[in-house]
């Protein structure tokens, strides 16, 4: 009976030929009696029993789905041979865990996360109290790089949004008929108003990228910070077209760079990005996006796929009879436009075939954009929760005295969090045993 599943433990106690293999496979053995001890669980071995008997494997209602599992692996039984009747009620039981604690390893992470960034704030903070001035200089770091901080640091945080909003505005306007001047040799050129704003845009720009790298704990890490970067491409192009400009006045051969100018012109849309160091949404987005590459990846690919097919679907039935359809690479455009949901109208299919190509090809894009958006609005949700968290212990700190100690974190959620790591991984390790390694090369 025990010689049908030889990888079992059991089974492999009829092959041990000494007592030594024999309590490899036991907790003790009397020789004199020839009894086996096993230290586990005594409810569950009828059910064991009855699985030699059988060849069928039925659960424990009493016991913990998890006790089970280790009960069963221990004695090197596995899943596969649990009857049909508790397969699906085992599955499910062993499922329901982990759907309940998605949500608190996220939060778990999030703790996790935001301890670190914390950590490197508060590194950052230190380093001033070697340097020169150090106390004034971390006052007004602190000030600039972190709105709501204090009144000056929301005076400042508002009049930034208010200068980046007036240079857009004035962007906008500029390209507007209405607002447009002539000289006398009818030659458009800048509204002197539009451009006064502009050079002040400019202004408060180069101020507050200067002043920030003044007082920045670390020079040489300075633009490794993304939002840094962002305030120095905000003003190289008004920089680098007034180079141009006194460049092509110098040299009229050189006269075509004032195209180049009128290109790096239009870089000041960047400007809008400056908002993102006053909004947390913005910063969660940018981390999202940052930390969502696979899914936004699975995203295009679902997309690339579903184009391409609807594409030569549309320019099989709709070729012949539609001149905007009449290449596969014309019908690239109408596909991404209808998968997206966009509908421009600008092509439309005209048959009754190229009508149902066309309602497949939108379903179709539905749910190839809903499935991985739902993944990625889930980390959103947990990046801008976790953005808070930072920014309310951020502003808890106090560094008007010398620091001494570490602001105020959970560190028994970013301990737990670690611990139920590792034991993650060393279940996960546990799984491989050798008797499924076994039962897999069977089977196979």
């Amino acid at each position: 009976m025990l010689s049908r599943f030889p990888e079992t433990r059991l089974a492999r106690l009829l092959r041990c030929q000494s007592k030594e293999s024999i309590l490899e496979l036991c907790d003790d053995y009397d020789d004199n009696e020839k009894e086996f001890y096993f230290d586990r669980n005594p409810a569950l071995f009828p059910y064991v029993l009855n699985f030699y008997n059988t060849g069928r494997l039925h659960v424990m209602a009493e016991l913990c789905i998890f006790s089970f599992s280790q009960e069963i692996e221990y004695w090197g039984i596995n899943e596969f041979f649990i009857d049909s009747c508790c397969s699906n009620a085992y599955h499910c039981r062993k499922m329901e865990p982990e759907r309940e604690d998605w949500e608190d390893k996220s939060d778990e992470g999030s703790t996790t996360s935001s301890f670190d960034e914390l950590l490197e704030f508060y590194n950052d903070a230190t380093k001033f109290d070697k340097q020169p001035l150090g106390s004034v200089r971390r006052r007004i770091w602190l000030m600039l790089d972190n709105p709501g901080y204090s009144i000056a640091s929301r005076i400042i945080s508002v009049l930034s949004i208010l200068v980046v909003l007036g240079s857009i505005a004035t962007m906008c306007m500029n390209s507007m008929t209405e607002f447009t001047l002539y000289d006398s040799e009818g030659q458009p050129h800048e509204d002197p108003r539009f451009e006064t704003v502009e050079h002040f845009g400019i202004g408060w720009f180069t101020f507050e990228l200067v002043a920030r790298f003044a007082v920045a704990p670390d020079l040489l890490h300075f633009f490794e910070h993304p939002l840094n970067l962002i305030d120095l491409v905000s003003i190289l192009p008004f920089y680098l077209t007034l180079i141009i400009n006194l460049v092509a006045e110098s040299s009229p051969a050189l006269a075509n760079l004032g195209r180049v100018a009128q290109v790096l012109r239009l870089m000041r849309i960047f400007r809008i990005l400056k908002l993102a160091r006053h909004s947390t949404g913005l910063r969660s987005l940018g981390a999202t996006l940052k930390n969502s590459y696979k899914e936004v990846g699975l995203l295009l690919l679902y997309l690339a796929v579903g184009v391409s097919f609807f594409s030569v679907m549309a320019y099989t039935v709709e070729k012949e009879d539609n001149d905007g359809l009449t290449t596969i690479p014309a019908c690239w455009w109408w596909a991404t436009v209808s998968m997206t949901t966009v509908g421009y109208g600008d092509v439309v299919p005209g048959s009754i075939a190229g009508k149902l190509t066309a309602s497949a090809c939108i379903l179709a894009g539905i749910l190839v954009v809903v499935l991985p958006i739902t993944l990625i609005f889930n980390k959103f949700s947990l990046f801008y929760k976790r953005q808070k968290q930072l920014e309310i212990a951020m502003r808890s700190c106090d560094f008007d005295e010398d620091i001494k100690e570490v602001p105020s974190v959970n560190l028994r959620n970013y301990y737990a969090h670690k611990v139920k790591s590792l034991m993650a991984s060393l279940s996960n390790m546990s799984r491989s045993s050798p008797s499924e390694h076994s039962l897999n090369e069977s089977i196979n």
